[in-house]
């Protein structure tokens, strides 16, 4: 269970604007990030976070907010970053939808579907497509009944083995999601910049 320290949008908004704004870390994926962001904000995925996480401490020395979609994926990073001892953490509440809800500020590209929406899709697909082939080869109903242990799974334990693997899809991939680059952001202070 997650201890996260919660930061909501309207106290982030009025650390940026009276110049003493934290490091803010984007976990979701680059095709997310590169939608909309904060400005000012490192992409820094949450695979990436979690296989890289020793690298990118020596760079995480102020106090360090996480965003996300909602809120789901940040708490994740913030355990893994806590585990590995870093304590100046806040989770922002509600995430980019928060952020988006109160008119704070967006640096905005290209449209394109969230990594949530994108699990509705292909689990959706997968589920339909298995019953009505199953009228044919009653064998496949197992494969929706796989789907739905593996969402219900999801929903207990707060990850998703579908939303790992698609967000290693070239779609949900960007030029800025390799750990060099990243860290040559967070030592030179330079957030990755919006590209649509």
């Amino acid at each position: 269970m997650s201890t996260s320290a919660i930061i909501d949008s309207a106290t982030l908004r009025e650390l940026i604007d009276a110049g003493r704004a934290p490091r803010i870390l984007d976990v979701r994926t680059p095709a997310e990030f590169e939608t909309s962001h904060i400005p000012g904000a490192y992409n820094v995925p949450l695979d990436l976070l979690r296989e890289h996480r020793a690298e990118l401490l020596a760079h995480l020395d102020e106090d360090v907010v996480l965003v996300c979609r909602s809120g789901a994926r940040a708490a994740q990073a913030e355990q893994t970053l806590a585990q590995a001892g870093l304590s100046n953490l806040k989770v922002l509440g509600g995430g980019m939808m928060s952020w988006q809800a109160s008119q704070a500020p967006l640096n905005q590209g290209r449209a394109r579907w969230d990594l949530e929406r994108q699990v509705r899709l292909v689990a959706g697909a997968i589920v339909l497509v298995s019953i009505l082939a199953s009228v044919f080869v009653p064998g496949l109903k197992w494969v929706a009944a796989f789907i739905g242990a593996g969402l219900t799974f999801a929903a207990l334990t707060n990850t998703c083995a579908m939303g790992m693997l698609l967000s290693k899809l070239p779609y949900n991939r960007g030029a800025s999601c390799r750990v060099d680059t990243i860290v040559s952001q967070l030592r030179d202070g330079t957030p990755t910049t919006s590209r649509s």
